[in-house]
């Protein structure tokens, strides 16, 4: 088995490995079970089922016409905003509405930073999986003749060229889908622990503030990664995720806030003090002695 082999399993493995560990980590280190991971994540899926749907068919096909209109450098910049507004909207309203209903009672800053791993957690492992199957399928097909398969010539020469291409990348280029989703899961953390300030923070008259950072701050990380990936490769963009890495800790941090004390119905009582009961005195009248008369 060659290295490429190896390093292309790892890719997959790592995309699901990894989050599933820091789940681990996290429900361990703040005395938390899964359900505050698994809300986080059911999250992305749901913002998922309705961003998909409107990229496809609403925004991309404006982003063509754009594209076909639009001198090359704007049309690129337009659409990389558009791309990164789409995905920042739908999935930060989507946190804002997971805080609003799922978490109204759990609204901490731990139980927030378990949410955001869940939410970017959960995309990694669904990306994993999809670059597990495309793996499986290639190691099937990598030393065997398509001919079999009655495709077309064009369509042939393209299924060869993609599976050559596949293992000719380099060990270090088959792990770049590992490497992005380990500097991507802080950025969710941090968008999460952003938009929890929207039901943390006073004053009232300022908290939807709060979601519009998180929106503005999730398009311009996806802008900038698609045009410095476009402009200077796929490193430059994975050195500039890096880079935010420090940011999102930064914003983790210094948002964080201590738990609420649990409240107590009853005031503090010292331990072996017995319970004193002190009657409320009457006023000796004609009125409340007639009311005690049969009692």
């Amino acid at each position: 088995m060659d290295l490429v082999t190896i390093t292309n399993f790892l890719n997959w493995f790592l995309m699901i490995a990894l989050p599933i560990l820091l789940g681990i980590f996290l429900t361990i280190k703040f005395h938390l079970g899964w359900r505050i991971w698994l809300i986080g994540a059911s999250t992305f899926i749901l913002s998922q089922v309705f961003h998909l749907p409107f990229n496809k068919y609403i925004l991309n096909p404006i982003l063509e016409n754009i594209q076909k209109t639009l001198p090359e450098v704007s049309s690129t910049l337009l659409i990389a905003i558009s791309l990164g507004l789409s995905a920042g909207i739908f999935e930060e309203i989507s946190r804002f509405g997971m805080y609003n209903w799922w978490l109204k009672n759990d609204r901490t800053w731990k139980k927030g930073i378990l949410a955001g791993a869940g939410h970017g957690g959960i995309e990694a492992i669904i990306l994993g999986i999809l670059v597990m199957l495309t793996y499986i399928n290639l190691m099937a097909y990598r030393n065997v003749d398509l001919s079999y398969l009655n495709l077309a010539p064009e369509q042939l020469s393209i299924a060869r060229q993609q599976i050559e291409m596949y293992w000719s990348l380099s060990w270090y280029d088959s792990l770049l889908g590992a490497l992005e989703r380990m500097l991507t899961i802080p950025f969710h953390i941090a968008a999460s622990v952003l938009v929890l300030q929207v039901f943390t923070r006073n004053p009232k008259r300022l908290m939807y503030i709060w979601l519009v950072i998180a929106v503005l701050y999730h398009t311009i990380l996806d802008a900038s990664v698609v045009l410095i990936a476009g402009q200077w490769g796929v490193y430059a963009a994975e050195a500039f995720l890096a880079i935010t890495v420090v940011l999102d800790i930064i914003i983790i941090f210094t948002l964080r806030q201590p738990d609420p004390e649990p409240t107590s119905p009853l005031p503090p009582q010292n331990a072996g003090e017995p319970l004193v009961f002190t009657p409320t005195p009457v006023e000796e009248t004609s009125d409340n002695l007639e009311k005690t008369r049969y009692q």
